[in-house]
């Protein structure tokens, strides 16, 4: 949800050039200290008093990961600096604005054909500088590396739950969940659907059909109907 927060207070009002201050924070960084929205806050206001910037408001992401821009307050600031509405964007990091380069430096681009200032207080960039401009670049890349390098662990992880033939999120069709509450063991009706499906689908049945004839033959799914992209699923894990 985006949050605007009008800033009124008379000590921030600054100089004349007229700054918007942007915070996110995604669900998993909820309680990591330092990062939170009310911290973001606290050092985008304190930034603009020391840096004579008359902060006008704080836009705010709250639970949106950074993956992407599909984000209704980083829109809201895109919009705002393609209207030239501002002269200044702070950050508390740059990865708040995103985790991926082409995003990041998107953003950088319009900000610098607007000529609008941008400002992050972690890195200490200031993009009306030569050196700032240079450091972007070098950060948006080193931000996506550690998006990228958690992702691969976390794919790694589940990998390996799978081959130990351990719950890894969903039980899957043909499966149900041991006492031990982890080890999967094989569902044995549903094993047989699997390979009737298998054996469907090697003879040219397209999902569709595959899904009425396990239906006339009473499998259940572990739904109320069985569906095409439930069949195609069962088949790319059985593969």
């Amino acid at each position: 949800m985006i949050l605007i927060d009008t800033i009124n207070k008379e000590s921030l009002k600054g100089g004349n050039m007229k700054a918007i201050g942007y915070i996110r924070v995604s669900t998993d960084e909820q309680a990591r200290e330092g990062i939170s929205l009310d911290n973001q806050r606290a050092k985008i206001e304190a930034y603009c008093m020391i840096n004579d910037l008359s902060l006008v408001e704080i836009i705010e992401d709250a639970g949106k990961s950074g993956k992407d821009l599909k984000r209704e307050g980083i829109q809201a600031i895109i919009q705002k600096i393609k209207r030239h509405e501002i002269d200044a964007v702070i950050v508390y990091k740059l990865d708040r604005l995103s985790r991926k380069v082409k995003d990041t430096l998107s953003i950088m681009d319009l900000i610098d054909k607007k000529e609008i200032a941008f400002h992050s207080i972690m890195e200490k960039i200031d993009t009306k500088t030569a050196t700032g401009r240079f450091f972007v670049n070098i950060l948006a890349s080193m931000s996506q590396w550690e998006r990228d390098t958690i992702s691969e662990r976390t794919k790694d992880a589940l990998q390996l739950k799978v081959t130990r033939n351990e719950r890894a999120g969903q039980i899957p069709y043909g499966y149900r969940l041991a006492p031990d509450g982890n080890t999967l063991i094989e569902n044995e009706k549903e094993q047989e659907a699997i390979r009737l499906i298998k054996e469907l689908h090697g003879k040219g049945y397209n999902y569709l059909a595959i899904c009425r004839e396990l239906t006339r033959k009473g499998y259940q799914p572990l739904g109320s109907h069985w569906y095409a992209q439930s069949i195609k699923n069962i088949l790319k894990r059985a593969a």
